[in-house]
């Protein structure tokens, strides 16, 4: 879903991205990746686990926070053919899932500084800080310039093609 970043100690896997960031980065037409019960809207349009967002048609400019685990390069792949919108995943660089899906395809990358907090399906704040770095991807120069003019602490990196923002 939306907000899965990993099993945590009590079994939990699911957890929203922090409503800042999302509202940083403007506004997105779809969350293909959405949770069924969400505290704050992620885009215009949202899937949900019973929608099945993998299977849907995507449109637009798309957030993406996959499941993170074995299922996370699947969505990236998708994101990185439809070539328009940003995702947020653990910042693992050296993964083949990066190497295939983002140092390959995208854009441009934000490293976030620290550790995000995460949050509940109640839109409280995760005890814990995420169980690793997180990064936010960019496919499209639209996209490039969104992280640009994010004001998100961390360091941007532009990739392949996206020079000329």
């Amino acid at each position: 879903m939306d907000t899965s970043f990993e099993r945590s100690a009590n079994g939990k896997d699911e957890w929203l991205t922090p409503p800042a960031i999302i509202q940083s980065l403007g506004e997105f037409d779809l969350d293909p990746c959405a949770p069924i019960k969400r505290p704050w809207p992620t885009a215009k349009k949202h899937y949900t686990r019973e929608d099945n967002g993998m299977m849907q048609p995507w449109q637009g400019r798309i957030w993406l926070n996959p499941p993170y685990g074995t299922e996370t390069a699947r969505w990236m792949r998708r994101l990185a053919h439809h070539g328009n919108g940003i995702a947020l995943t653990f910042a693992r660089t050296e993964t083949k899932m990066f190497f295939d899906t983002i140092w390959k395809k995208a854009d441009a990358i934000l490293f976030v500084r620290g550790r995000l907090a995460f949050h509940n399906v109640d839109g409280t704040v995760g005890k814990n800080s995420a169980g690793a770095a997180s990064c936010l991807i960019a496919y499209g120069k639209e996209n490039v310039v969104a992280l640009q003019q994010s004001g998100i602490d961390g360091q941007l990196i532009v990739l392949k093609g996206a020079t000329n923002v």
